[in-house]
Protein backbone atom coordinates (compact mmCIF):
# COMPACT_ATOMS: atom_id res chain seq x y z
CA UNK A 1 0.00 0.00 0.00
CA UNK A 2 2.72 2.46 0.94
CA UNK A 3 4.53 1.93 -2.38
CA UNK A 4 1.33 2.63 -4.33
CA UNK A 5 0.77 5.87 -2.46
CA UNK A 6 4.40 6.90 -2.87
CA UNK A 7 4.13 6.43 -6.64
CA UNK A 8 0.86 8.31 -6.67
CA UNK A 9 2.31 11.26 -4.77
CA UNK A 10 5.13 11.61 -7.27
CA UNK A 11 2.60 11.72 -10.10
CA UNK A 12 0.24 14.17 -8.45
CA UNK A 13 2.77 16.56 -7.01
CA UNK A 14 2.85 18.72 -10.12
CA UNK A 15 -0.77 19.70 -9.53
CA UNK A 16 -0.10 20.33 -5.85
CA UNK A 17 2.26 23.30 -6.12
CA UNK A 18 3.54 25.52 -8.89
CA UNK A 19 6.73 24.67 -10.82
CA UNK A 20 8.32 27.89 -9.51
CA UNK A 21 7.84 26.91 -5.87
CA UNK A 22 10.94 26.79 -3.68
CA UNK A 23 9.74 23.52 -2.19
CA UNK A 24 11.31 20.27 -3.35
CA UNK A 25 11.74 16.69 -2.19
CA UNK A 26 15.54 16.76 -1.84
CA UNK A 27 15.85 20.06 0.03
CA UNK A 28 17.81 18.63 2.99
CA UNK A 29 19.66 15.81 1.24
CA UNK A 30 23.02 17.58 1.58
CA UNK A 31 22.48 19.97 4.47
CA UNK A 32 20.68 17.62 6.88
CA UNK A 33 20.31 14.09 5.46
CA UNK A 34 18.84 12.69 8.69
CA UNK A 35 16.12 15.34 8.92
CA UNK A 36 13.19 13.10 8.05
CA UNK A 37 14.31 10.13 10.15
CA UNK A 38 14.80 12.40 13.19
CA UNK A 39 11.25 13.73 12.88
CA UNK A 40 9.83 10.25 12.27
CA UNK A 41 11.54 8.87 15.37
CA UNK A 42 10.20 11.72 17.52
CA UNK A 43 6.67 11.03 16.31
CA UNK A 44 7.04 7.27 16.75
CA UNK A 45 8.26 7.66 20.32
CA UNK A 46 5.33 9.90 21.19
CA UNK A 47 2.71 7.69 19.53
CA UNK A 48 4.04 4.60 21.32
CA UNK A 49 3.03 6.28 24.58
CA UNK A 50 -0.05 8.22 23.49
CA UNK A 51 -2.37 7.11 20.66
CA UNK A 52 -4.00 10.55 20.53
CA UNK A 53 -0.81 12.19 19.22
CA UNK A 54 -1.53 11.59 15.50
CA UNK A 55 -4.81 13.50 15.63
CA UNK A 56 -3.09 16.34 17.49
CA UNK A 57 -0.29 16.69 14.96
CA UNK A 58 -2.60 16.48 11.94
CA UNK A 59 -4.94 19.12 13.36
CA UNK A 60 -1.97 21.32 14.28
CA UNK A 61 -0.65 21.27 10.71
CA UNK A 62 -4.08 22.04 9.23
CA UNK A 63 -4.67 24.94 11.61
CA UNK A 64 -1.22 26.32 10.88
CA UNK A 65 -1.56 26.22 7.09
CA UNK A 66 -4.99 27.87 7.09
CA UNK A 67 -3.85 31.08 8.80
CA UNK A 68 -0.68 32.47 7.19
CA UNK A 69 0.31 29.49 5.13
CA UNK A 70 2.39 26.60 6.46
CA UNK A 71 4.86 28.78 8.36
CA UNK A 72 4.71 27.31 11.88
CA UNK A 73 3.22 30.54 13.22
CA UNK A 74 0.92 28.29 15.25
CA UNK A 75 3.90 27.06 17.25
CA UNK A 76 4.88 30.48 18.59
CA UNK A 77 4.15 31.21 22.24
CA UNK A 78 2.38 34.39 23.30
CA UNK A 79 4.72 37.21 24.29
CA UNK A 80 3.89 40.34 26.23
CA UNK A 81 0.58 41.76 25.09
CA UNK A 82 0.55 39.69 21.92
CA UNK A 83 -1.52 36.53 22.19
CA UNK A 84 -0.43 33.94 19.65
CA UNK A 85 -2.51 31.59 17.51
CA UNK A 86 -2.20 28.96 20.23
CA UNK A 87 -4.47 31.11 22.37
CA UNK A 88 -7.17 31.53 19.71
CA UNK A 89 -10.60 30.00 20.50
CA UNK A 90 -10.31 27.15 17.95
CA UNK A 91 -6.89 26.15 19.33
CA UNK A 92 -6.52 26.90 23.01
CA UNK A 93 -8.43 23.85 24.28
CA UNK A 94 -8.17 21.53 21.31
CA UNK A 95 -4.51 21.39 20.27
CA UNK A 96 -1.90 19.24 21.96
CA UNK A 97 1.36 17.35 21.30
CA UNK A 98 3.48 20.49 20.81
CA UNK A 99 6.20 18.67 22.74
CA UNK A 100 6.67 16.30 19.79
CA UNK A 101 7.74 19.19 17.57
CA UNK A 102 9.96 20.57 20.35
CA UNK A 103 11.65 17.18 20.72
CA UNK A 104 12.33 16.83 16.99
CA UNK A 105 13.59 20.41 16.76
CA UNK A 106 16.00 19.93 19.66
CA UNK A 107 17.60 16.91 18.03
CA UNK A 108 17.73 18.59 14.63
CA UNK A 109 19.46 21.63 16.08
CA UNK A 110 22.04 19.32 17.63
CA UNK A 111 22.54 17.47 14.35
CA UNK A 112 22.36 20.35 11.83
CA UNK A 113 21.83 23.70 13.57
CA UNK A 114 19.86 26.43 11.83
CA UNK A 115 18.93 24.27 8.84
CA UNK A 116 15.50 22.63 9.25
CA UNK A 117 12.48 24.92 9.65
CA UNK A 118 9.79 24.32 12.23
CA UNK A 119 7.26 24.50 9.38
CA UNK A 120 8.93 21.56 7.64
CA UNK A 121 9.08 19.63 10.91
CA UNK A 122 5.33 20.11 11.34
CA UNK A 123 4.58 19.02 7.76
CA UNK A 124 6.71 15.91 8.16
CA UNK A 125 5.26 15.12 11.59
CA UNK A 126 1.70 15.34 10.24
CA UNK A 127 2.62 12.90 7.47
CA UNK A 128 4.20 10.48 9.93
CA UNK A 129 1.25 10.82 12.29
CA UNK A 130 -1.20 9.77 9.59
CA UNK A 131 0.96 6.82 8.58
CA UNK A 132 1.34 5.64 12.19
CA UNK A 133 -2.44 5.80 12.63
CA UNK A 134 -2.83 3.36 9.74
CA UNK A 135 -3.18 5.89 6.94
CA UNK A 136 -1.09 6.44 3.81
CA UNK A 137 2.37 7.93 3.63
CA UNK A 138 3.81 10.27 1.01
CA UNK A 139 6.88 12.24 0.04
CA UNK A 140 6.73 15.72 1.57
CA UNK A 141 8.11 18.66 -0.44
CA UNK A 142 10.40 20.67 1.84
CA UNK A 143 11.95 24.12 2.07
CA UNK A 144 9.33 26.07 4.05
CA UNK A 145 10.35 29.06 6.12
CA UNK A 146 9.07 29.99 9.58
CA UNK A 147 6.84 33.01 10.16
CA UNK A 148 7.48 35.78 12.67
CA UNK A 149 3.85 36.82 13.25
CA UNK A 150 1.21 34.94 15.23
CA UNK A 151 -2.06 36.50 16.42
CA UNK A 152 -4.92 34.81 18.21
CA UNK A 153 -7.44 37.08 16.45
CA UNK A 154 -6.52 35.58 13.08
CA UNK A 155 -7.77 32.14 14.10
CA UNK A 156 -11.31 33.41 13.50
CA UNK A 157 -10.62 32.74 9.81
CA UNK A 158 -10.37 28.97 10.37
CA UNK A 159 -13.31 26.98 8.96
CA UNK A 160 -15.70 26.42 11.85
CA UNK A 161 -17.57 23.20 12.76
CA UNK A 162 -20.82 25.18 12.31
CA UNK A 163 -20.08 26.17 8.68
CA UNK A 164 -22.53 25.34 5.91
CA UNK A 165 -21.32 24.17 2.50
CA UNK A 166 -21.15 27.69 1.04
CA UNK A 167 -19.00 28.93 3.92
CA UNK A 168 -16.74 25.89 3.62
CA UNK A 169 -16.31 26.42 -0.11
CA UNK A 170 -15.43 30.06 0.39
CA UNK A 171 -12.88 29.24 3.10
CA UNK A 172 -11.11 26.63 0.99
CA UNK A 173 -11.25 28.65 -2.24
CA UNK A 174 -9.56 31.59 -0.52
CA UNK A 175 -6.62 29.31 0.14
CA UNK A 176 -6.43 27.90 -3.38
CA UNK A 177 -8.09 24.64 -2.43
CA UNK A 178 -10.94 23.00 -4.33
CA UNK A 179 -14.16 21.31 -3.32
CA UNK A 180 -12.39 18.00 -3.91
CA UNK A 181 -9.69 19.09 -1.45
CA UNK A 182 -12.40 20.06 1.03
CA UNK A 183 -13.94 16.60 1.07
CA UNK A 184 -10.61 14.78 1.13
CA UNK A 185 -9.12 16.87 3.94
CA UNK A 186 -12.32 16.63 5.96
CA UNK A 187 -11.48 12.94 6.19
CA UNK A 188 -8.89 13.90 8.78
CA UNK A 189 -11.85 13.87 11.15
CA UNK A 190 -11.54 10.11 11.15
CA UNK A 191 -9.10 10.50 14.06
CA UNK A 192 -9.34 12.59 17.19
CA UNK A 193 -11.98 13.87 19.58
CA UNK A 194 -14.17 16.95 19.88
CA UNK A 195 -15.37 19.11 22.74
CA UNK A 196 -19.11 19.40 23.19
CA UNK A 197 -19.02 23.11 22.39
CA UNK A 198 -18.29 22.29 18.74
CA UNK A 199 -21.62 20.58 18.17
CA UNK A 200 -23.78 21.69 21.12
CA UNK A 201 -25.96 23.77 18.79
CA UNK A 202 -27.03 20.59 16.97
CA UNK A 203 -28.32 18.65 19.97
CA UNK A 204 -30.21 21.32 21.92
CA UNK A 205 -32.33 24.32 20.90
CA UNK A 206 -31.43 23.85 17.25
CA UNK A 207 -34.20 26.14 16.04
CA UNK A 208 -37.48 27.70 17.12
CA UNK A 209 -39.33 24.56 16.05
CA UNK A 210 -36.78 21.76 16.46
CA UNK A 211 -34.67 20.87 19.46
CA UNK A 212 -32.30 18.63 17.48
CA UNK A 213 -30.73 19.16 14.06
CA UNK A 214 -32.94 17.07 11.72
CA UNK A 215 -29.89 16.06 9.68
CA UNK A 216 -28.47 14.23 12.71
CA UNK A 217 -29.47 10.63 13.33
CA UNK A 218 -31.64 10.47 16.50
CA UNK A 219 -29.49 7.77 18.10
CA UNK A 220 -26.36 9.89 17.73
CA UNK A 221 -28.16 12.93 19.14
CA UNK A 222 -29.28 10.91 22.15
CA UNK A 223 -25.75 9.66 22.80
CA UNK A 224 -24.26 13.12 22.49
CA UNK A 225 -26.85 14.61 24.83
CA UNK A 226 -25.85 12.06 27.46
CA UNK A 227 -22.17 12.98 27.03
CA UNK A 228 -22.77 16.74 26.96
CA UNK A 229 -25.09 17.16 29.92
CA UNK A 230 -25.95 20.80 30.59
CA UNK A 231 -25.72 20.62 34.37
CA UNK A 232 -22.66 18.38 34.52
CA UNK A 233 -19.72 19.87 36.41
CA UNK A 234 -17.32 18.81 33.66
CA UNK A 235 -19.59 19.62 30.71
CA UNK A 236 -17.18 22.25 29.44
CA UNK A 237 -14.35 19.74 29.18
CA UNK A 238 -16.43 16.76 27.99
CA UNK A 239 -15.21 15.22 24.76
CA UNK A 240 -16.39 12.53 22.38
CA UNK A 241 -14.58 10.66 19.59
CA UNK A 242 -15.00 12.09 16.10
CA UNK A 243 -15.76 8.52 15.01
CA UNK A 244 -15.88 5.32 17.11
CA UNK A 245 -12.42 4.21 15.89
CA UNK A 246 -10.89 7.59 16.72
CA UNK A 247 -7.23 6.49 16.72
CA UNK A 248 -7.35 4.57 13.44
CA UNK A 249 -7.13 6.36 10.09
CA UNK A 250 -9.74 4.92 7.73
CA UNK A 251 -12.82 5.90 5.68
CA UNK A 252 -15.39 5.32 8.46
CA UNK A 253 -16.01 9.07 8.62
CA UNK A 254 -17.67 9.12 5.20
CA UNK A 255 -19.91 6.16 5.93
CA UNK A 256 -21.10 7.87 9.10
CA UNK A 257 -21.98 11.03 7.18
CA UNK A 258 -24.16 9.01 4.80
CA UNK A 259 -25.97 7.62 7.86
CA UNK A 260 -26.60 11.06 9.34
CA UNK A 261 -23.90 10.52 11.96
CA UNK A 262 -21.44 13.27 11.09
CA UNK A 263 -20.46 14.97 14.34
CA UNK A 264 -20.19 18.55 13.11
CA UNK A 265 -22.68 20.55 11.08
CA UNK A 266 -19.80 21.11 8.65
CA UNK A 267 -19.38 17.33 8.29
CA UNK A 268 -23.02 16.73 7.48
CA UNK A 269 -23.02 19.78 5.16
CA UNK A 270 -20.89 17.81 2.70
CA UNK A 271 -24.13 16.19 1.52
CA UNK A 272 -25.64 19.56 0.58
CA UNK A 273 -23.71 19.97 -2.66
CA UNK A 274 -23.88 17.51 -5.60
CA UNK A 275 -20.11 17.38 -6.09
CA UNK A 276 -19.19 16.96 -2.44
CA UNK A 277 -22.02 14.46 -1.88
CA UNK A 278 -20.74 12.37 -4.77
CA UNK A 279 -17.23 12.39 -3.29
CA UNK A 280 -18.50 11.40 0.15
CA UNK A 281 -20.23 8.40 -1.42
CA UNK A 282 -17.14 7.52 -3.42
CA UNK A 283 -14.80 7.69 -0.41
CA UNK A 284 -17.28 5.75 1.71
CA UNK A 285 -17.26 2.88 -0.76
CA UNK A 286 -13.56 2.96 -1.65
CA UNK A 287 -10.90 3.31 1.05
CA UNK A 288 -8.21 3.44 -1.65
CA UNK A 289 -9.92 6.34 -3.45
CA UNK A 290 -9.98 8.26 -0.16
CA UNK A 291 -6.33 7.54 0.62
CA UNK A 292 -5.21 8.71 -2.82
CA UNK A 293 -7.28 11.89 -2.66
CA UNK A 294 -6.11 12.63 0.88
CA UNK A 295 -2.45 12.36 -0.13
CA UNK A 296 -2.91 14.72 -3.06
CA UNK A 297 -4.81 17.30 -1.01
CA UNK A 298 -2.37 17.14 1.92
CA UNK A 299 0.54 17.84 -0.42
CA UNK A 300 -1.40 20.68 -1.99
CA UNK A 301 -2.39 22.22 1.35
CA UNK A 302 1.06 21.85 2.89
CA UNK A 303 2.56 23.67 -0.10
CA UNK A 304 0.80 26.94 0.81
CA UNK A 305 3.95 28.72 1.95
CA UNK A 306 4.88 31.77 3.99
CA UNK A 307 7.54 32.77 6.51
CA UNK A 308 10.93 34.45 6.52
CA UNK A 309 13.37 32.57 8.75
CA UNK A 310 14.57 29.28 10.20
CA UNK A 311 13.78 29.41 13.91
CA UNK A 312 16.25 28.02 16.40
CA UNK A 313 13.37 27.41 18.81
CA UNK A 314 9.92 26.70 17.41
CA UNK A 315 8.25 28.64 20.23
CA UNK A 316 10.02 31.98 19.70
CA UNK A 317 11.26 34.06 16.79
CA UNK A 318 15.03 34.43 16.37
Amino acid sequence: MASIVAILSSVLIFSAFSPGSSLNFTYYDRTCPRAESIVTNAVKNAVSKDKTVPAGLLRMHFHDCFIRGCDASLLLDSKGRNRSEKEGPPNVNSLHAFYVIDSAKKELEASCPGVVSCADILALAARDAVALAGGPTWDVPKGRKDGRTSKDTETITLPAPTFNISQLQQSFTQRGLSMDDLVALAGGHTIGVSHCSSFQNRIRNFSATQDIDPSMHPSLAARLRSVCQINSTNAKDAVTPMVPSSTSFNNTYYNLILQGEGLFASDQALLDNPRTKDLVSRFASSPEAFRKAFVNSMIKMSSITGGEEIRKDCRVVN
